[in-house]
């Protein structure tokens, strides 16, 4: 029984031998593959990025109520435009209209009273010059004047309170611009507290993308450019996709960088603005921004050349033997999809494989097809 273990083993192993032994023999009777290959050299470069955008009215005001009362008129549409002190809704004017009544005969009321009282202190003056009253009746007289000013003062404030009441049943626009949506029909009640406001005027000459970059990406341009103010001057012209994979006509401009970092998603906002004559853009709508990038003096690199390990790249340098081995790279953050930007890993001179790196393993000897 042991026998014929230990004979079947040695036949494994023999058997093994030989297709190694044979394996090794094909391996070195196949013909050395052909691949592209390059020098590395540097070169100025321009990328584009994209960045998922979103676009709102350069000023879009909330309308909400400053009293309370039942809407008696609409006096926009949605979607139409408006300008500046244009009447939007009139709220019910008839309660108000009542109080600024009642508050206007309080006020004529306390300045008859002031007159009285101003006639009397007048009166007990001139009769405590001749020593007739004492100076008692005097102050007391002088006290009812003070009073009666003070009743005149209280009462323009309620004409005044009154009056602002009345007047903010009439909403007007605050701006120019776009009437949004109207949740609130003729005959709702409305007021400071309603959950939804009246509308949304938003002024749509002008209309702001914000878009947001990673916060490496910011520090690596504010660190080329000096500072956040130079990198905004040093921001080119910006295009703007639109949803419907559409260019839009008019290019950016980038106009500020926010100072805070998104803590949950590790970004920085910026903000362009877009002309907005055709009023193509409306404020909610959603986009993507194109920015080109130009790196000078680079070494730019075929994305055939690369060959991406999770988040590694790595590249394949030909020695004078013809021998390809692998070389790790750093690239930049930005990339067109067909060029990468490499940071370290190469230098003027090296010369790499240039197509089909993914085909090729570590110490492989090629033959080079030279661009």
């Amino acid at each position: 029984m042991k026998k014929s273990t230990l004979f079947a083993t040695l036949s494994l192993v023999v058997i093994a031998l030989l297709s190694s032994c044979g394996g090794n023999k094909v391996q070195q009777q196949m013909p050395t593959a052909n691949f592209e290959t390059m020098k590395v050299t540097i070169q100025d470069v321009t990328m584009t990025t994209k960045y998922s955008a979103t676009i709102r009215g350069r000023q879009d005001v909330d309308i909400m109520p400053q009293v309370s009362g039942t809407l008696t008129k609409l006096c926009v549409t949605e979607g139409q435009k408006v300008s500046t002190g244009q009447t939007l809704f009139i709220i019910d004017q008839v309660p108000y209209q009542a109080a600024l009544n009642t508050a206007e005969a309080a006020q004529k009321a306390a300045t008859a009273a002031l007159a009285t009282a101003q006639l009397n202190y007048d009166s007990k003056k001139k009769l405590f010059d001749q020593q007739v009253i004492s100076d008692v009746e005097l102050q007391t007289a002088y006290n009812a004047l003070l009073s009666a000013k003070a009743q005149v003062a209280q009462a323009n404030a309620q004409v005044t309170n009154a009056r602002n009441n009345l007047s903010y049943t009439v909403v007007k626009s605050p701006s120019n611009g776009v009437v949004g949506t109207l949740p609130y029909r003729q005959g709702a009640l409305v007021g400071p507290s309603i959950p939804q406001p009246l509308t949304t005027v938003s002024d749509n000459n002008q209309m702001y993308v914000y878009f947001s970059i990673n916060e490496s990406q910011m520090l690596n341009m504010t660190r080329e450019s000096g500072s956040t103010e130079a990198v905004i001057g040093a921001m080119p012209e910006i295009k703007l996709m639109l949803v419907d994979g559409s260019e839009y006509p008019h290019p950016g401009k980038v106009e500020s960088v926010s100072g805070v970092v998104d803590r949950s998603t590790g970004t920085m906002q910026i903000r362009a603005v877009f002309d907005n004559p055709e009023k193509l853009l409306h404020s909610g709508s959603t986009g993507n921004v194109v920015i080109p990038t130009t790196y000078k003096d680079k070494i730019v690199i075929p994305a055939t050349a690369t060959v991406q390990v999770q988040d590694k790249f790595k590249v394949y340098l030909v020695d004078k033997d013809n021998i390809a081995h692998e070389q790790l790279v750093t690239t930049e953050p930005l990339s067109n999809g067909k060029e990468y930007v490499i940071k370290e890993g190469l230098k003027v001179g090296d010369v790499i494989v240039s197509e089909g790196a993914g085909m090729l393993r570590d110490g492989q000897n090629i033959k080079p097809n030279k661009d």
